[in-house]
């Protein structure tokens, strides 16, 4: 029955060619948090996060064995999907002409742009309008015998469902994440704008391009009403990066709980890296099996002072990703770290919160005053929260106490924000690289972070 649905689905539109490459020098947009202005409480901007971690994990368990063995992503590979996006960081550009705002995930571990269209036979809701390629003077379908159209794992040709409205001989896509999420519609090509607020002249502020995307009709998976699609940040040539032909991109993501913007830019790495902080770097690492991947070369953790005694073979399979929300660890390794935050926080561990993704809390005492604040009182004192360090090959990331604890001081509660997922992988989430300025150099494989306000570093750029 599903089969039939979706093949009653693959009856899209037509578009021409890949847009081919074009060069990226310095394209900047708009980037925000989904629940930015939403005015929800810490502990329940949390408390979304780890329910929509554990919707994902609850997908991913019900999968087939191989899948379930890859927790975070499938990668593009025969199978043909990519990632499953949870807490979410989003690209606000536009597309067509007239142009028409969309707002996509930013997603490392995928490689199709996509965004949802009209008519809609089945979506998820959004906030905005639907785009509707007929009223687009830009927009053309990629037929079916086009060589990108070939290239994507899932193809077919549409007919002329609708009437025939829908076109004839285009290229009708399905892609799938690895949780189960899913976009059925046609590939195509129209004009998208990037032009983030951040004064100037528009001159200054506007880039447009002629990019290849997913036209998405039948759209299902954990999304949220502020977001329209996915923009894939992937090694793939259907990626943003890779259309655009950037050797560089970096984002710098502002704390969940604040509602501020920040910036996604591709292009002029040496732009990027003039903000004054200090750069770490290591190696991207490439992965035949999952060519769509950042991997990194982690190897070890450090809790405090204490390296914990995890063989760096557990550690092997580790990717950075935007799209996932909070790190996840393989099982043992997750218990080496709780156990030893156990041993050096010293506060009593209580219950989470029954369906959370957080399993390790604390009781926080009377006199714990929260860490980003001035002390009222003499008597108020931080809680004592060692230090966490991933060791990567040639940079030690030390997270700041905020990407990886959470202090509900309402409720005197502390928990520490990692997951853990059966299998083999390591995913750093972007939880913990939230304000951290994260610049992929794609030309020579490297990954460099640094400290920064990520809204001041928006507005200096």
């Amino acid at each position: 029955m599903k089969r039939q649905l979706v093949a009653t689905l693959l009856v899209l539109i037509a578009l021409p060619a890949f847009a081919g490459y074009v060069g990226a020098a310095g394209i900047v947009a708009l980037l925000t948090h989904a629940d930015a202005g939403r005015g929800l409480e810490r502990p329940e901007l949390v408390r979304r996060m780890a329910h929509r971690t554990r919707a994902r994990r609850r997908l991913l368990s019900s999968s087939p064995t191989k899948e379930a063995n890859r927790p975070v992503r499938a990668g593009l590979g025969a199978g043909g999907g990519g990632s499953i996006v949870t807490n979410e960081y989003l690209v606000h550009l536009s597309v067509g002409t007239p142009p028409r705002p969309v707002a996509l995930t930013l997603d490392t571990g995928s490689d199709l742009v996509w965004t949802q269209c009209a008519p809609c036979l089945d979506c998820f809701d959004q906030g905005v309008p639907l785009l509707d390629p007929a009223r687009s003077s830009t927009y053309a379908a990629v037929p079916c015998d086009a060589p990108l159209c070939r290239a994507l794992p899932f193809t077919s040709c549409g007919g002329g469902g609708s009437g025939g409205s829908w076109g004839d001989r285009s290229c009708v896509y399905v892609y799938h994440y690895g949780d189960k999420s899913l976009t059925v519609g046609q590939l195509a090509t129209d004009s998208f704008t990037f032009e983030p607020s951040n004064g100037g002249s528009a001159d200054d502020q506007s880039s447009e391009r002629q990019l290849t995307f997913g036209c998405g009709h039948f759209n299902k998976g954990i999304f949220q009403a502020n977001e329209t699609g996915i923009a894939g940040f992937g090694r793939g040539q259907w990626s943003l990066p890779s259309q655009l032909g950037a050797t560089s991109f970096s984002y710098c993501f502002t704390s969940m709980f604040e509602s501020k913007s920040s910036l996604v830019t591709l292009g002029s790495p040496a732009e990027l890296q003039s903000s004054g902080s200090v750069f770490q770097s290591t190696p991207l690492i490439k992965d035949p099996t999952q060519p769509s991947l950042y991997f990194l070369r982690l190897k070890g953790i450090s809790v405090g002072s204490t390296r914990l005694p995890v063989p760096e073979r557990r550690l092997r399979s580790t990717i950075i990703d935007s799209g996932a929300s909070i790190t996840t660890l393989p099982e043992d390794v997750y218990e080496a770290v709780k156990a030893e935050f156990v041993a050096q926080v010293g506060l009593p561990v209580i219950g989470a919160e029954a369906g959370s993704a957080l399993d390790l809390c604390f009781a926080m005492p009377e006199t714990a005053a929260p860490f980003w604040r001035r002390r009222r009182r003499l008597a108020d004192v931080p809680v004592h929260v060692p230090s966490l360090t991933l060791h990567l090959d040639g940079a030690d990331w030390q997270l700041p106490r905020g990407n990886y604890v959470f202090e509900d001081h309402a409720a005197r509660v502390m928990c520490l924000v990692l997951d853990a997922a059966p299998g083999d992988q390591t995913v750093i989430g972007n939880y913990q690289q939230q304000n951290t300025h994260v610049v992929y150099d794609l030309d020579n494989d490297v990954l460099s972070f640094a400290p920064a306000q990520c809204d001041k570093l928006a507005a200096s750029l």
